[in-house]
């Protein structure tokens, strides 16, 4: 395109096996600058296949890097921030929603500081568990048979204890509803597919809602890994605990309900600017957040493995659409942040 063999200009390399020198290039870094959402992340894509399969040796010298335009400004009364990413984002929100909080376990023990901060991790990562598992599992009865201590094969597999859990987290669920939703029940599968596992049911304003939580899930790597954290959420949540923060309280029914308490405690008073797109920002924020070189953040691109990199690039940039096609279904349950 115009715009290729401008920046091919521009470099001044040249292209082609013949044509093409490193060593006429006019500039030491390339800077690759694109959008933070998902037609950003293409754009990129492109220009990386370009170089790669163009002027591999540009990247080889290390002369290629990555622009990380922050995605976030955060304000709060006459101080602003700038925030990389949503896990920057969410780090900033801990830091301030913590700020004079305490959580009051029933047992009487009061956790504050790095005790506080433990539990907020251990909810950081139930929660990376939980949304990790197929959308068709409910994320809150998924959390209370954790707490509960129900994700656990074993268990399961005998009939008096798994009896006794489907009651136990039937009534966790009972604690945690609104007092017109409650009356759920728990019992054992006695379905002929062979599913297996737990089933809870209530009926809300003559709708019966049924959760299923199968064997399959029970028997899964994810829910193995929830079931390590289940003694650590018996001990906080198993009653519920109270935070509390200067002047207001609330009960906490669960890591989840932890997570949204603090991060609503850090949001307030604040003023959140999210950049989609570099083109959001006016000059003296680009020169703040992208283009300063005392402050910016650069991503050095490198190629450990030029095997390995062309198969990739291949296989997401070729013409070929079902290796592309194959790729898509094998990674779609991995995908952390999803921008349709």
């Amino acid at each position: 395109s115009d715009m290729i063999g401008t920046l091919i200009t521009a470099l001044g390399t040249s292209i082609g096996k013949d044509e093409f020198n490193a060593d006429k290039l006019r500039y030491h870094k390339i800077i690759l600058m694109t959008d933070a959402d998902v037609d950003g992340a293409h754009i990129r894509t492109l220009l990386l296949t370009f170089f790669f399969r163009q002027m591999p040796e540009l990247i080889e010298r290390g002369h290629l890097y990555i622009a990380q335009p922050p995605l976030y400004k955060v304000t709060r009364g006459k101080s602003s921030q700038y925030l990389k990413d949503e896990s920057a984002y969410e780090e900033y929100l801990i830091g301030s929603g913590l700020d004079e909080a305490s959580l009051v376990l029933a047992s009487g023990e009061v956790r504050t500081g790095q005790d506080l901060r433990s539990s907020v991790d251990d909810a950081l990562a139930v929660r990376q568990l939980i949304n990790g598992l197929h959308t068709r599992y409910n994320r809150s009865v998924v959390e209370q048979a954790a707490i509960a201590g129900a994700l656990n094969a074993d268990v399961l597999a005998d009939l008096g204890r798994a009896n006794a859990m489907a009651e136990r987290v039937a009534q966790r669920l009972d604690m945690i509803a609104e007092e017109t939703e409650r009356g759920w029940t728990g019992r054992l599968s006695t379905s002929n597919d062979g599913s297996g596992g737990y089933v809870f049911e209530r009926t809300v304003r003559g709708v019966k809602d049924v959760v299923q939580l199968d064997a399959g899930l029970i028997a899964s790597a994810d829910a193995r890994q929830l079931d390590r954290y289940a003694p650590r959420l018996s001990e906080v949540y198993g009653e519920q605990p109270t935070l509390r923060r200067k002047e207001t309280s609330e009960l906490v029914s669960g890591p989840l309900a932890l997570l949204n308490a603090v991060f609503a405690s850090g949001r307030k008073g604040l003023t959140m600017q999210r950049y989609k797109g570099l083109g959001e920002m006016n000059a003296e924020q680009l020169w703040e957040t992208t283009l300063d070189p005392n402050v910016r953040s650069l991503l050095q691109v490198k190629v450990n493995d030029a095997t390995d990199a062309d198969s990739l690039f291949s296989r997401l940039m070729g013409d070929e659409v079902e290796p592309r096609r194959e790729f898509i279904q094998d990674n779609a349950l991995s995908v952390a942040n999803l921008d349709i």
